[in-house]
């Protein structure tokens, strides 16, 4: 049996609570139905306060996974359809037609104006207090800002942001995102034990990572900051899948070995279609607070020769200073503290260039 037959057999199979055919439901309620190789993404429309959004999306990823091919899944729900694609319905059994060479990014999170990765190459270069800091400049700024810490493995957000043992609260089966400093956040930390272990393969992430975009009540606004695990594994793949990102942004130190691995983050993202919107260079140097000297403890300037190889802009460069690793352990970062600081500033300034890079400037 072809594709085409076994969608439409898998969606013929489905039936609602009151025992009518998914099918035969007027207005249709599936809207889109994209295919690529052993991923699907399937758009339902559903109102707000439809019941069958806290089950049907579940019933349909499972007989779509049914499908000989078929692997993954990831059910979009909207309450109208997009309106620039009002004239582009994919009928249920014809989804391989409209299948383009790529998977479509669109399926979360487009509510948000930018969407956008902050990943590192390795671990330890300062990835997660780079992403709640620029998040909390960002918001300073005026825009709304959601964060969510997708590091399944090694969660962070819950104790940077003081929000260490709190869990969501849900709504109409639907988690409600944490509220800290004036954005919305969430990880997987608030939804697991502190130290319990996460022994996930990679199908197992995939989930996770999707039920999180596909459960949450995010809010939407002006920018989504995905705080990404180190390397450029299954987490990574699987999110330029389910996410249509604007951008990656890489965070490096100046050491070699550091930036050796961020180029190879950087390869990746080109692999899957993402740009990159530019390179952090964290721990750039110490600055004495007796006699103002710079010390470059892990060389300097390296992140800057890697953008031009990278043909990528340098968005900045953040000092070593003791109230940002203090800031993030006692769960107050340092751009919510008010302080007056060269990695204030530096902070400041990099959330300044990547709004002048995302305008083309």
């Amino acid at each position: 049996m072809d594709i085409e037959r076994q969608f439409e057999a898998a969606f013929s199979s489905i039936t609602l609570d009151n025992g009518q055919p998914l099918v035969s439901v007027e207005p249709e309620i599936v809207h889109g139905c994209v295919v690529n190789n052993d991923f699907a993404k399937i758009t339902l429309i559903l109102p707000e306060d439809s019941p069958l959004r806290g089950s049907l999306p579940a019933q349909i990823e499972a007989e779509i996974k049914k499908v000989e091919q078929i692997e993954r899944v990831a059910i979009e729900v909207l309450a109208a359809p997009p309106e620039n694609n009002q004239s582009s319905q994919s009928q249920p059994a014809q989804p391989a037609q409209a299948a383009p060479q790529q998977p479509q990014r669109t399926a979360y999170l487009q509510n948000y104006e930018a969407v956008i990765a902050v990943a590192s190459g390795k671990g330890g270069v300062g990835k997660s207090t780079v992403s709640v800091n620029l998040a909390l400049a960002l918001t300073q700024k005026g825009y709304k800002v959601s964060l969510f810490d997708a590091d399944i493995y090694g969660p962070s957000l819950p104790i940077m942001t003081g929000r260490r043992g709190e869990k969501p609260s849900v709504s109409e089966n639907r988690l409600i995102p944490l509220e800290s400093f004036g954005m919305h956040t969430l990880s997987i930390g608030n939804l697991v034990e502190e130290n319990d272990a996460v022994i996930w393969r990679g199908p197992m992430v995939h989930q996770a990572l999707e039920q999180l975009l596909r459960d949450t009540n995010w809010p939407g606004g002006d920018f989504m900051i995905i705080d990404l695990p180190p390397g450029t594994g299954d987490a990574q793949l699987s999110l330029s899948q389910l996410c249509e990102f604007t951008g990656a942004i890489i965070v490096s130190t100046p050491q070699d070995v550091a930036l050796i691995d961020a180029v190879k983050a950087a390869q990746m993202f080109s692999k899957v279609e993402i740009d990159i919107l530019g390179i952090v260079e964290n721990m750039s140097f110490f600055t004495c607070p007796k006699c103002g000297e710079e010390t470059p403890i892990f060389s300097r300037h390296g992140a800057e020769e890697a953008c031009k190889k990278l043909e990528a802009p340098f968005l900045g460069a953040i000092p070593i200073e003791l109230q940002v690793r203090v800031g993030g352990d006692e769960g107050k970062p340092l751009m919510a503290s008010n302080l007056d600081s060269p990695a204030t500033t530096a902070f400041k300034n990099i959330a300044d260039n990547l709004v002048k890079v995302l305008e083309g400037e």
